[in-house]
């Protein structure tokens, strides 16, 4: 008995809706990359420049590859000048010249100030600013929503407007061109009091008490419970303290100003800029390199703690 086949008839082929996925990631690749490149090129520039002489810096600012290491420059015209500047006797190449000077300077001086200074003050951060937060978010005395409205308030004063003040009440105490002066001043903020505040508050009550029915005392209870459990505010307290430190010029001016030796760097960069409208370049770019070479590091060997200090104070994207 034969059999019968039914004929096979082809099911139409339907269209594959666009998708907009593939397009979406291509666009914002492109627009991440132009931004990373103007977030870059004005540091990839300083760095390049700061292996130039004065010369080519003003005529040739925009090239990355500097001048080959010889002991000439490059004129207004792109001809080559002999460059015979010389540190301590010893003749360098345009390319070497700017370190070598800045670091026959008082630049080693002033990175030493600036870490000790900003190791110093984070520390007192650190120290102050939780037991100031502890005490405002668990204490409870006469006068203590006042003292915390003032601190809060003192958040909305430009730091400008205590400049004056403040170079006079040390000036009083003798404290003007010390390092005692600066570290005093600075070794708490209304910042991270907030902060701190913020955080202990969301710590449960119920495991101090159980601390205290244990016989802990108060101290006790704030040093061996609760601030182990404060890390990340106090990760984000150490990165905003020690960062705003290292970066610190108004202050250093106001307080360590009259001292050339106190100087850190940001005021020392001042110095290397030179007097008037000419700016020199062989001086501040290596002088620049040098400064930001510390935060690099750190920022790249401690990047994740950055970023998690940042999203819990808050402030990212602002």
């Amino acid at each position: 008995m034969a059999t019968v086949t039914a004929p096979v008839t082809p099911h139409a082929t339907a269209a594959k809706p666009f998708r907009f996925g593939p397009v979406i990631v291509i666009i914002g690749t492109v627009v991440l990359l132009i931004f990373a490149f103007i977030e870059l090129a004005p540091f990839v520039l300083t760095i390049a420049n700061s292996f130039k002489c004065q010369a080519t810096v003003q005529n040739a600012v925009g090239a990355i590859i500097p001048v080959p290491p010889t002991t000439s420059c490059l004129d207004a015209n792109g001809v080559r000048i002999p460059y015979q500047q010389m540190v301590n006797g010893v003749t360098f190449s345009p390319t070497t010249f700017g370190y070598n000077l800045v670091l026959n300077e008082n630049l080693p001086r002033w990175l030493f100030n600036t870490a000790f200074l900003s190791v110093a003050v984070t520390i007192l951060h650190i120290v102050f600013d939780s037991m100031a937060g502890y005490a405002l978010a668990r204490l409870r005395f006469p006068g203590s929503r006042i003292m915390f409205v003032m601190i809060l308030g003192t958040l909305m004063i430009p730091g400008v407007v205590l400049l004056i003040p403040r170079f006079i009440l040390l000036k009083q105490l003798g404290l003007i061109n010390t390092y005692q002066g600066y570290i005093i001043t600075l070794g708490a903020d209304a910042f991270g009091i907030f902060l701190m505040k913020q955080f202990f508050e969301n710590v449960p009550r119920e495991i101090e008490e159980a601390a205290q029915v244990d016989g802990a005392s108060r101290f006790t209870t704030f040093f061996r419970i609760v601030l182990p459990m404060a890390t990340p505010a106090l990760t984000a307290l150490t990165i905003f303290s020690f960062q705003g430190q290292w970066n610190n010029f108004m202050d250093a001016l106001i307080i360590l100003g009259g001292k050339a030796e106190l100087y850190n760097l940001p005021l020392g960069l001042s110095v290397l800029r030179g007097a008037g409208d000419t700016i020199q370049f062989e001086r501040v770019l290596p002088g620049s390199v040098i400064t930001t070479i510390p935060m690099a590091i750190i920022f790249f060997v401690f990047q994740r703690y950055f970023v998690e200090g940042v999203n819990y104070s808050g402030l990212a994207g602002t």
